[in-house]
C-alpha cells in the first residue's frame, strides 16, 4: 500500500540543516563495519555519556546543500520517528573538511548476525515477530513514497527483540522516474525485475526481497544464493519454474 503522501519526491517538509552536530562531541569506541561508500564506528557521547552508531562517509561534500540533498538524509527525516525504522539522532557536518556522519541510535546485531552459525531455526514465535516488524517498516516506508531496493539481512538490526530497518543508502522516491540507472539490491536478494530488464521495477522489489529475508531466517540458509546474475535467473527458475507467457511479454517491452 502507499498513499499520496511523497508525491513530491523525498524531500518533504525541509528544515536547515546547518552544522548540526561537532564531531568534538563525541569519542569513537571502535568500529562496526565498512562498505563501499562508509564505515561504521560505534561513538560515545561526551554530552550524556550515551552510546550511537556513527556512519562516515568517505564522500567529500562541498556544502550544506550537497548535505540536504542525499537521499539518505531525506528519507530518514521523513520516516523518522516510526518503531521500525532505524533513527537519525543527528548530523554532523563539518564545512572545513567536507566530512559527514550520520549519528543513529546504536543496536545490538543485525539478521545476519543473528542466524550466522546458529544449528537450530529461532522459534516460529520469534520469527513470526521479526517478520511482523519489518513488514510495518516496509508498509510505513513504502506509504511515505519511498522504497529501499536494498533490503537484506544485514541492513534489518535488531535491539531486545525489536526489528528496525536501516541503511537507506539506494533508496528512491515511488514516484521517481524509470529507468533507474544504479547498481541496486544485494543480488541474492533481487527481484526478477531488476534482473531482467534495464532499470525498470517498482517498490514491489522490497516485497520479494523481504520473503528471501523470511526464507532465510526460517531455513537458515539463503533462497537463491546465485554466482552471478546468469545463475541467480537460473535458482529462481529452479524454484517458482517458468513465468507465465504475459509476464514474460512485459519483461519483453
Amino acid at each position: 500500500m502507499k498513499s499520496e503522501r511523497g508525491r513530491e519526491g523525498l524531500e518533504g517538509p525541509r528544515r536547515p540543516l546547518g552544522d548540526s552536530g561537532a564531531a568534538a562531541d563525541y569519542k569513537a569506541i571502535g568500529k562496526i563495519g565498512e562498505g563501499t561508500f562508509s564505515e561504521v564506528m560505534k561513538m560515545q557521547s561526551l554530552r550524556d555519556g550515551s552510546y550511537y552508531a556513527c556512519k562516515q562517509m568517505k564522500q567529500h561534500f562541498e556544502s550544506i546543500e550537497q548535505v540536504n540533498n542525499l537521499r539518505e538524509i531525506q528519507a530518514l527525516r521523513r520516516l523518522n520517528p516510526h518503531p521500525n525504522i532505524l533513527t537519525l539522532h543527528e548530523v554532523v557536518f563539518d564545512r572545513k573538511s567536507g566530512s559527514l556522519a550520520l549519528i543513529c541510535e546504536l543496536m545490538d546485531m543485525n539478521i545476519y548476525e543473528l542466524i550466522q552459525g546458529r544449528r537450530h531455526p529461532l522459534s516460529e514465535k520469534k520469527i513470526t515477530h521479526y517478520m511482523y516488524q519489518l513488514c510495518k517498516s516496509l508498509d510505513h516506508m513504502h506509504r511515505n513514497g519511498i522504497f529501499h531496493r536494498d533490503v537484506k539481512p544485514e541492513n534489518i538490526l535488531i535491539k531486545q527483540d525489536v526489528l528496525k530497518l536501516g541503511d537507506f543508502g539506494s533508496c528512491r522516491s515511488v514516484y521517481s522516474k524509470q529507468p533507474y540507472t544504479e547498481y541496486i539490491s544485494t543480488r541474492w536478494y533481487r527481484a526478477p525485475e531488476c534482473l531482467l530488464t534495464d532499470g525498470f521495477y517498482t517498490y514491489k522489489m522490497d516485497l520479494w526481497s523481504a520473503g528471501c529475508v523470511f526464507y532465510e531466517i526460517t531455513s537458515l540458509q539463503p533462497l537463491f544464493p546465485g554466482a552471478n546474475e546468469l545463475d541467480q535467473i537460473s535458482k529462481i527458475h529452479d524454484v517458482i519454474g517458468t513465468p507465465a507467457e504475459k509476464t514474460l511479454t512485459k519483461f519483453k517491452q
